[in-house]
């Protein structure tokens, strides 16, 4: 029995990290995923080495070529209604877009596996406590939740990031429960137990390794969202502060000139589409590489 219990304990430890290798290989041959992973890759390449990408400043304009078309020689991407040059703006842009797109899901996918892992273990009162306040938060849709805490936090960056998060927190917690209930009644969960581990160790060693692919493929899919939400939020005016470049408060500045440059108004909303799909094909991929039973 003894003996049939250490296999047991050796067979979890040793299972996921051969699961997620197996993983990742899978992942790397399939196009789709090579494809958005390297868009996404540049996005965030660019952001980060935006100062040695471009010269000109996001921030200062120039009245005298505002609104340049695309293909000028100085500004090939165009210029905004003050005359700031677009490549400039939409990389330095990009940092607070994926920040938002980025940090909120990471919080929100620690907070809610943390609550749904503690929920469907622990069970009890608590545990259906916690679940019911999650549960509040799908009386309202996301899009309105998230206005709603950001107006009363106040306009800014860092609070459309604490309202994007609080509003991912609930969903994942409830995939990180509903995922714990499936793991506590396998017989290897048993055998941990029965040989003395505590409840910390029970969740830390044998719950969490076999949820967290669960969850990611879950979170994978709210990146895309954040990029929209957190965009969304700027262009309300509840977002970034001007001038402070970032794609959806581009897209309410340019609004006006919409009927002067179309194709110039319209790249800021390019780079969320395109962020947005290349999140949600990678979100996709996930999923199919983390079934290793698939044919």
């Amino acid at each position: 029995m003894t003996q049939a219990m250490a296999e047991l304990k050796q067979e979890i430890t040793i299972e996921p990290r051969s699961y997620y290798r197996e993983a990742i290989d899978k992942l790397i041959r399939r196009p789709a995923a090579v494809i958005s992973v390297s868009i996404l890759l540049l996005l965030i390449l660019g952001a980060i080495f935006a100062p040695l990408l471009t010269s000109y400043s996001p921030i200062a304009g120039n009245i005298a070529v505002r609104l340049v078309s695309l293909g000028s020689p100085d500004h090939f991407l165009g210029t905004d209604e003050q005359g700031r040059d677009m490549f400039s703006r939409l990389l330095y842009g990009g940092r607070l877009s994926l920040l938002v797109g980025i940090l909120p899901v990471a919080i929100a996918t620690i907070l809610g596996t943390f609550i749904g892992a503690i929920s469907g273990y622990v069970k009890g009162p608590l545990a259906g406590l916690l679940m019911r306040l999650m549960d509040m938060s799908y009386a309202f849709p996301a899009v309105i939740l998230a206005i709603g805490i950001t107006a009363a936090l106040g306009p800014g960056m860092k609070n459309s990031i604490i309202a994007i998060a609080i509003v991912f927190t609930p969903p994942i917690a409830r995939v990180a429960e509903g995922a714990t209930k499936q793991v506590v009644v396998q017989e290897y969960v048993e055998a941990a137990r029965i040989s003395g581990a505590s409840n910390i160790q029970m969740v830390l060693t044998q719950v969490l390794p076999n949820i967290i692919g669960t969850v990611l493929v879950y979170s994978a899919g709210l990146f895309g969202v954040s990029i929209v939400l957190g965009s969304g939020l700027s262009f309300l005016g509840l977002g970034a502060a001007p001038p402070t470049p970032e794609w959806g408060y581009m897209l309410s500045t340019l609004r006006g000139s919409m009927y002067v440059q179309p194709v110039v108004v319209a790249l800021p909303g390019f780079f969320i589409f395109i962020t947005s799909i290349a999140f949600n094909i990678l979100s996709d991929e996930i999923h199919d590489a983390l079934d290793l039973h698939e044919m």
